[in-house]
């Protein structure tokens, strides 16, 4: 058959009949099963009589399915059969629903499966309703599909174009288990280009898998690549897959049965939570996993398994936000890349290779140290990565935003060892001449050509952007994407004063309690003695109408504790405590000191306040201490440095340990940092350099010009090498091939200005004659 495409057209042409009882966006659930039951029908007509014959004798053994479907299958050169002696054109008009469903139920289990999954019952329901049936099962009956007119190969690029016109009909869901076919080529040529060689070779026998399968876009385009470029066409490639639509893996399984492939390799279920063929490995893997979409549903089983099996499991690098699951689909996939292992003349064969579409998140997202960020380090520091393609926007039939296509290899050549090409694609692209949901562009033969030519070539002095005239291709080193990311720090500096003023605030709990104590203070706290302090059972309805009104952010159990003396009271003995402890103090310092002025030197005052404290024998705990601070002191940046612990080792200024003066002696000091003043820098990563080396020049350089106090937290080091700063990795691909453009002239725009103000005013004086 030389145009599969004519031959999908007239099966398709059965939408006529199903125009205004159907919705267009149906007409694919009736097209696809019927032309899978014609297909069927087609391939077992020759064994069909010796099926009869088996069923005959073995259906009186009372055997289990399995069993049975064994020995029934003996009678076939096929994987699957049917045990009725109806064909379509047998059904006739009376009774022709019961029969077809009869017919349908006849079939093997795996074949059976597809039509459940269809829900052929329920659309054959309807044609019979709409008085369509009979006509419908007539137009097939009458299409020629036998193989030994329409191979297997042939027969799958026909239910291939009807499963891209079903796609394209109901293009608003049409993402969902459908991926563009120029997408599907370019991936495709990108995975399998490298290994072309390896295909010319009698008797290879290969797999390919996907573990978002959709309609089987993906393996069919890996079949169809390696049959090309097979001689005789004597290459296997055995499909492997799962999806987790109903709907789309009934497609996917009838395209895979149609093709003469081992239908139980095609899975149902999520392929995250319960992986199905957790024990199988790959050669080649194509996927494209639903974009930001959370795991949310699934994330208690994919947190035990990184949890409990770590790197022997699919997730030990690291987990990403529950908002976008795109890195797990990933590393699942990783975890299936096939072995590297010598044969038996030593050299090291095996390997596999994987292309996966990805929107922008997965390159940046998630800072040093971030589930994200650890993903990509091992991704790259084993250096699985090959290339990154960015593709134009608008490809996709759900969305428009930008995609990428990742390829990695744990078989990488030796000259892309420790490598990865960037490739920009984001201007190779035509027009639509009519747009499919938001799909509005797509990538031409050339276009793809283009792609497949540079990711080849490895050299990034090769073609260049059409838009820019900048070169298409740029190449680093792993660990240009990595990064060092340190902490610094600078000294927390305040300021003391105890006036009258600052201590009534203690009167007052912190947030969320302040503003609505000092309210209630206002209003009935002035009638309160020491006897009924803190009272308030008197006035709740008012307080709680208040509360509803103006603190409507407060739960029942903060307005329950607002309402009791408790609260107020533990805030009163605090207020007491404090002014007691100002007494003494002003007799420790002076009323000067600490009162009617301000100290900037937190470190005496702190030395004073406990020996107030021992002096009064008040005691404090860690939540009033605080809440008394908080009080009496603010932040001053002309203030001393507040020190935090006096250390026994050398002084390191640029790792916080300071020389000073504590206690009135010479000592080195930690100074306490100030958290709003902490920073942090992202170092680059450079193999030739000394950790401690990169990260003291780099502070030298960048931070101690600008900020003489600051220090590097040494305290922050990396889980993997212990080494100060945590590492992160990120890849910033539009940052790579940004091209500056300058605004234009002010002489450009103001021309621009006068012409729209004429067209305004010339519009204006039409409206006012």
């Amino acid at each position: 058959m030389k145009n599969f495409s004519q031959t999908a057209a007239f099966i398709w042409s059965v939408a006529d009949l199903l125009r205004g009882d159907f919705k267009q966006s149906q007409y694919g659930r009736v097209i696809l099963p019927f032309t899978l039951l014609r297909r069927l029908e087609c391939v077992l007509e020759s064994d069909k009589q010796a099926v009869l014959d088996t069923h005959t004798k073995v259906q009186g053994m009372n055997l289990p399915e399995a069993a049975y479907e064994k020995m029934v299958l003996r009678a076939t050169n096929q994987r699957f059969f049917n045990t009725s002696p109806m064909t379509l054109s047998k059904l006739g008009e009376s009774g022709i629903k019961d029969n077809l469903e009869n017919y349908v139920q006849c079939f093997s289990r795996d074949a059976r499966e597809i039509f459940e999954y269809f829900k052929f019952d329920e659309f054959v329901g309807l044609l019979s309703d709409a008085n369509l049936l009979y006509k419908v099962v007539q137009k097939f009956a009458n299409t020629d599909l036998s193989p030994e007119r329409i191979s297997n190969h042939e027969m799958g690029l026909v239910f291939e174009e009807l499963i891209r016109r079903f796609a394209e009909s109901a293009n608003d869901t049409a993402g969902e288990h459908f991926t563009p076919r120029d997408i599907v080529n370019l991936t495709t040529s990108l995975v399998f280009m490298e290994d072309d060689d390896v295909f010319t070779k009698e008797g290879i026998v290969r797999t390919i898998y996907d573990p978002t399968a959709g309609t089987g876009g993906f393996l069919s385009s890996g079949m169809e690549y390696v049959l090309e470029r097979s001689p005789n066409q004597s290459a296997v490639m055995r499909a492997y897959g799962q999806e987790l639509n109903p709907e789309s893996y009934a497609i996917c399984k009838a395209d895979m049965l149609i093709k003469g492939q081992e239908v139980n390799n095609i899975k149902l279920g999520n392929t995250l939570s319960n992986d199905q063929l957790y024990a199988d490995k790959f050669d080649y893997m194509l996927s494209n996993p639903p974009f930001g979409v959370d795991w949310k549903k699934v994330e208690g089983e994919i947190k035990d398994e990184h949890t409990l099996k770590g790197f022997d499991g699919r997730f030990g690098p690291g987990l990403p936000r529950v908002s976008d699951g795109s890195l797990l689909f990933l590393m699942h996939l990783i975890s299936k890349l096939r072995d590297r292992a010598p044969n038996k003349e030593g050299e090291i064969e095996g390997g596999g290779r994987i292309g996966i579409i990805l929107n922008g998140s997965p390159l940046f997202t998630g800072s040093a140290g971030s589930g994200e960020s650890e993903i990509r380090r091992y991704i790259l520091e084993a250096d699985l990565l090959e290339t990154i393609v960015a593709l134009p926007t608008d490809m996709f039939y759900n969305t428009g935003i930008a995609t990428y296509i990742w390829v990695l290899s744990n078989k990488k050549p030796a000259e892309r060892k420790g490598k990865v090409q960037l490739i920009n694609g984001v201007n190779l692209s035509s027009k639509m001449r009519k747009s499919l949901g938001s799909k509005r562009k797509y990538l031409t033969e050339d276009d793809i050509r283009t792609i497949t030519r540079e990711f080849g070539a490895f050299d990034d002095a090769c073609a260049t952007d059409p838009a820019n005239g900048q070169p298409l291709t740029k190449i680093f080193d792993t660990t240009d994407f990595g990064y060092r990311r340190i902490t610094i720090e600078r000294p927390l500096r305040l300021s003391v004063q105890m006036d009258a003023e600052r201590l009534e605030t203690l009167r007052f709990a912190p947030k969320p309690f302040n503003a609505p104590m000092q309210w209630i203070w206002e209003q009935f706290g002035q009638q309160w003695d020491s006897d009924s302090y803190g009272e308030l059972a008197a006035v709740e309805k008012e307080i709680r109408v208040e509360m509803k009104a103006s603190f409507p952010e407060l739960k029942e159990k903060q307005i329950k504790d607002l309402l009791s003396p408790k609260l107020w009271r533990d805030q009163k003995t605090l207020l007491d405590a404090a002014k007691t402890l100002r007494d003494q103090l002003v007799q420790q310092m002076g009323e000067g000191a600490i009162v009617s002025g301000q100290c900037d030197d937190f470190n005496p005052f702190d030395d004073e306040l406990k020996k107030a404290l021992k002096v009064t024998g008040l005691k404090l705990d860690a939540r009033q201490k605080k809440q008394l601070l908080d009080a009496i002191t603010w932040k001053n940046p002309e203030a001393e440095r507040v020190i935090k612990k006096v250390l026994k080792e050398t002084a390191q200024p640029k790792y916080g340990a300071f020389e000073a003066t504590a206690n009135g002696k010479p000592a080195v000091v930690e100074y306490q940092p100030d958290s709003d003043l902490r920073d942090y820098e992202n170092i680059p990563l450079d193999p030739s350099k000394r950790v401690e080396e990169l990260i003291e020049d780099y502070f030298d350089r960048e931070v101690a010009p600008h900020v003489p106090d600051a220090w590097i937290d040494a305290n922050k080091r990396d889980e993997k090498d212990g080494e100060v700063g945590i590492v992160g990795y990120e890849i910033p691909f539009n940052r790579h091939f940004y091209v500056y453009q300058p605004p234009r002239s002010l002489e450009e725009i103001d021309a621009d200005l006068d012409k729209v103000s004429r067209e305004i005013m010339e519009l204006l004086a039409e409206v006012h004659s």
